[in-house]
């Protein structure tokens, strides 16, 4: 089978094709055939060996899936060939991946394998953030930052399938076009001095949470936004910088600093993810949540897919199909 390998940490570019064996299934694995692989800014930074965990090398880049199942492990009662799924395994941007039943669930029904293979990392850390440690309300208003990413526009259409109303702040009309096409009720260009004001303008009452997977100086106005007893989720990053928030502002605003740490929590409680799972599911087929439009590249381009990815030219998840 063809997989990608980074033998050298370094730019996309430096990423190889190469034929290995197909791999065979262990007695609680299920073998998958995928059909599109998930990717996030992580993958293109982890390949740079600039993300915070270095993998060893060599190493097969991608960790989200779509498939189906092409044969099971002998203990394996959960899943049977022909069976669409999602999940997680190393080296996804592979033919076929090996992964334990624990770690791939049944894709819901009538969703195409591309959103799929948006859902695993980004959904399940909005549902675990918003629902979990935000404890949103239907009544209540989120901001989400970086909102027109993989990571916000799940986290659009997990608070929208909770009823919330949600404001997108994106730094470009493209990007702000594609928070609202994910659910977003208004938007805002928080690329601006003046963003605060364009804000306030749609949330007179002002914010009851803010989900942020940016960081750097976004933060602190963002918090400065929150209504009396809002609560700030920190989730990751991505501008590379990590804002100092002054606490006061939370002492004067009763309002909280809570980390969303969705790997974190599934290490240490390891049964948790298939709660997550199961309720993204329902909320899917159910209708209460619509998957966010995703950015579809041929899984050949994967060089071109990841430069483009670390530029920030990316709308949406980026998922490579086969």
């Amino acid at each position: 089978m063809r997989t990608v390998v980074c033998e050298a940490f370094g730019p996309p570019a430096s990423l190889r094709e190469v034929d290995i064996e197909r791999p065979v299934p262990g007695r609680r694995e299920v073998l998958v055939r995928v059909e599109a692989t998930g990717i996030g800014f992580v993958d293109g930074l982890t390949i740079q060996g600039k993300y915070q965990v270095k993998p060893s090398l060599p190493h097969h880049p991608g960790s989200e899936f779509a498939g189906t199942v092409e044969a099971i492990g002998d203990d394996v009662t959960e899943f049977a060939p022909g069976d669409a799924v999602f999940g997680t395994a190393s080296g996804a941007l592979s033919d076929y991946v090996c992964t334990e039943t624990g770690r791939c669930y049944r894709t819901p029904a009538g969703l195409a394998a591309a959103q799929a293979a948006s859902l695993y990392t980004n959904y399940l850390t909005a549902v675990f953030g918003l629902r979990d440690r935000a404890h949103l309300r239907s009544d209540e208003t989120l901001l989400v930052l970086g909102a027109a990413g993989g990571v916000g526009t799940a986290a659009i259409a997990v608070a929208k399938a909770m009823g919330a109303r949600v404001i997108g702040a994106a730094s470009t009309p493209d990007k702000r076009a594609t928070a609202e096409a994910a659910g977003a009720d208004a938007t805002v260009d928080y690329s601006r001095d003046d963003w605060r004001d364009a804000l306030r303008a749609v949330t007179p009452e002002g914010l009851n949470v803010v989900y942020d997977p940016v960081g750097g100086d976004v933060a602190e106005p963002a918090f400065r936004s929150l209504a009396p007893g809002g609560r700030f989720l920190v989730v990751g990053f991505a501008s590379g910088t990590i804002p100092r928030l002054p606490l006061n502002l939370a002492l004067l605003k009763r309002s909280a600093v809570v980390g969303v740490d969705w790997g974190g929590e599934v290490r240490a409680r390891p049964g948790m993810n298939a709660e997550l799972a199961a309720t993204l599911i329902d909320w899917i087929e159910q209708d209460r949540l619509r998957v966010a439009p995703v950015t579809e590249r041929p899984a050949g381009e994967y060089v071109r897919a990841l430069e483009d990815q670390l530029a920030g030219r990316i709308l949406g998840k980026l998922v490579l199909t086969r």
